[in-house]
């Protein structure tokens, strides 16, 4: 394993524990080079999940397309970090849990939503703007009476 500080490749494991409900190991690491310590995550790789888009056109699944809508959604707003990554990790744990290999992208957003609302519901109603595509401020309106009907 490469240091992030200065890309030496005599690096060694400190501690091993571990993590995400036994679904990873977290390893501490060492630097012998620059004396730094840093954390790796080692997973086990899945079969690919196909994301069926709108279009119909087909992609591999990319965690990074969520974080990047959901830390968009949650900009500004008092939400850390890692609750957003245990709400993803929540997110992709039911992806995931569906026997097929191909889910389509609507039904991978409507889960990020549902998972959004528990987290920051300004948050949630930011997302649902750009993922249902509110066309003008009465659909907004709708939207956000549903939350305070609630």
């Amino acid at each position: 394993m490469k240091c992030p500080f200065c890309s030496s490749e005599d690096t060694r494991v400190i501690d091993s524990r571990p993590a995400d409900d036994n679904t990873s190991i977290r390893r501490r690491r060492l630097c012998d080079e620059c004396g730094k310590r840093f954390t790796t995550y080692e997973k086990v790789e899945s079969i690919p999940m196909v994301v069926i888009k709108k279009d119909q056109s087909r992609e591999q699944y990319d965690r990074g397309k969520i974080e990047s809508g959901v830390l968009g959604a949650c900009h500004k707003r008092p939400v850390s970090i890692n609750q957003v990554n245990d709400m993803i990790d929540a997110a992709e744990a039911e992806i995931f849990a569906s026997e097929d290999k191909e889910i389509p992208s609507a039904e991978i957003g409507e889960i990020v939503l549902k998972k959004l609302k528990n987290l920051d519901e300004v948050a949630y109603v930011r997302f649902a703007s750009v993922y249902r595509e509110f066309k003008d401020v009465n659909t907004f309106m709708d939207e956000l009476k549903k939350i305070v009907d609630e």
